[in-house]
């Protein structure tokens, strides 16, 4: 087992490598002065500030996001009411009914919904960015609407687990219906990638608290698919998510969607939440092969355990690494804040300037032309770049530390052996898809996919088969029940 655990922890050793490797490059962009195009034609947009209904306190420059054109505030309470009505379909569903077919046909409807007719906004997912834009800027308060659809998903994850990942999330829905052929990744791989998430909506909250952009929308893969164009790009990206999850369930939600960290986080302490018996546990293993995700924690009674000693002193070493991983991310965080900056507009426009300034033999560009052209002094410009600056370079360090915060809980997470009697869903991450739930021969709502005595049990065992460690700790649990 602590041989297990130590795998587990250089796994997730990477990424920390490849935020340093990363910082060691940020120092060299500084100097060379950057190549800009001046053919390069923006996308159409529009000012989510006033087009999403947001209030606009006073004049500003206000960060542009590619969105479809705003609906009239009836039809956005029209969509909170059918987010209330699928939340409320798909809780009852999954934790009342336990019925994946009745999960999948509110998956296609809400697909059908949030995804194509409303061309996937507004989404929960990037309603992120609106609520850490309102919390940081005095310039921008968002709709009720919107922090309705970001509050909405979570509350019912508190009480009921991720219904919203279940069937009512259309990011989620297009990615279930391609599930061909599943495969399980290995457990470290899995607990690695896991820390992308939480760089995300880090970031996501950096980029929206500072006016620089909403990345979550713009890098959305599946908004092309949605709105039926896009940039290629985005649509290749979104086109290679799908075929990925034709053998990787699901990889945007599992491995990217930074909305999961927070429903994941409240989901956790879910009073009532989709399990997969609705009775006791006859420990038949059909469960195992039910979830393509890997959600389901097995029986770990009969494994060797380590001395306790041994895991005291690793926990020890982890908790004392713990500032030391949160200081080093957080300069990695800071090393970064440089190369953040110069997405936003303001900085790059005031770099531009300066450089057109340095060197009169370039072609000024359509925007420093345009800047020039409205009179405003350039003083301005620069006070509001280095004023953005340091919120990034101060934003670069939380980031970081953030980052280090959740790498270092990960790891002592995983260096944690919990007794584990049944099989059971893992509460922070299960969909509540439902899969597992037909597998189940104690369910009396519906026939199990396998009776205990056929064929298809004896198959779907020999695909479950465990590692050898596992066989060996499963002999020692039939001799004691002997």
């Amino acid at each position: 087992m602590s041989l297990r655990v130590s795998s587990i922890i250089r796994w997730l050793s990477w990424p920390l490598f490849v935020l340093l490797a990363t910082s060691a490059t940020a120092d060299e962009m500084r100097f060379p002065a950057p190549e800009f195009d001046s053919n390069y034609t923006f996308p159409d947009t529009w000012d989510f500030l006033e087009g999403r209904g947001g209030s606009v306190v006073k004049d500003t420059t206000p960060v542009q996001a590619q969105a479809p054109l705003p609906t009239s505030e009836t039809q956005q309470w029209i969509d909170v009411a059918v987010l209330i009505l699928a939340l409320s379909l798909a809780a009852w569903l999954a934790v009342k009914r336990r019925s994946r077919r009745g999960l999948f046909w509110l998956m296609l409807f809400c697909l059908g919904y949030f995804g194509f007719f409303k061309e996937g906004c507004i989404c929960p997912i990037g309603s992120i960015q609106n609520v850490a834009l309102s919390l940081f800027s005095s310039n921008y308060a968002a709709p009720i609407t919107v922090v309705v659809f970001f509050a909405l998903p979570l509350l019912f994850a508190l009480f009921f687990g991720r219904v919203f990942c279940a069937s009512v999330c259309a990011l989620g829905a297009i990615q279930d219906l391609v599930v061909l052929k599943p495969i399980q990744l290995p457990r470290k791989l899995t607990i690695a990638l896991s820390m992308i998430p939480y760089v995300y909506i880090g970031a996501a909250i950096l980029f929206a608290a500072t006016q620089t952009g909403f990345i979550i929308c713009r890098y959305d893969p599946f908004i092309g698919f949605f709105r039926l164009n896009g940039n290629a790009p985005y649509l290749y990206l979104g086109a290679g998510f799908l075929l990925a999850g034709m053998f990787i369930a699901r990889p945007y939600c599992r491995f990217f969607c930074p909305y999961g960290v927070l429903l994941g986080l409240m989901s956790r302490f879910s009073r009532r939440h989709l399990a997969i018996t609705p009775s006791e546990c006859v420990d038949c293993r059909l469960c195992e092969v039910s979830c393509p995700f890997d959600y389901i924690n097995k029986p770990n009674t009969g494994l060797e355990r380590e001395e306790r000693a041994v895991g005291v002193r690793r926990l020890a070493y982890l908790f004392l690494m713990t500032p030391v991983l949160v200081a080093l991310c957080g300069w990695v965080g800071h090393r970064m804040a440089d190369p953040m900056a110069r997405y936003n507009n303001t900085v790059f426009l005031a770099e531009r300037i300066q450089i057109e300034k340095n060197d009169p033999s370039l072609e000024p560009m359509l925007e420093t032309t345009t800047f020039r052209s409205m009179g405003k002094p350039e003083a301005q410009l620069m006070a509001d770049a280095k004023k953005i600056r340091a919120q990034m370079n101060m934003g670069g360090w939380l980031l970081g530390g953030f980052i280090g915060l959740v790498f270092s809980l990960k790891l002592i997470g995983v260096s944690i052996i919990r007794n584990q009697k049944d099989y059971e869903v893992n509460k922070p991450t299960c969909f509540s898809c439902g899969r597992c739930c037909s597998y189940c021969p104690s369910d009396d709502m519906h026939k199990p996919n396998f009776l205990p005595d056929s064929k298809a049990l004896k198959d779907a065992l020999a695909l479950a088969e465990p590692p050898p460690e596992e066989t060996a700790a499963e002999t020692v649990m039939q001799k004691d029940k002997a």
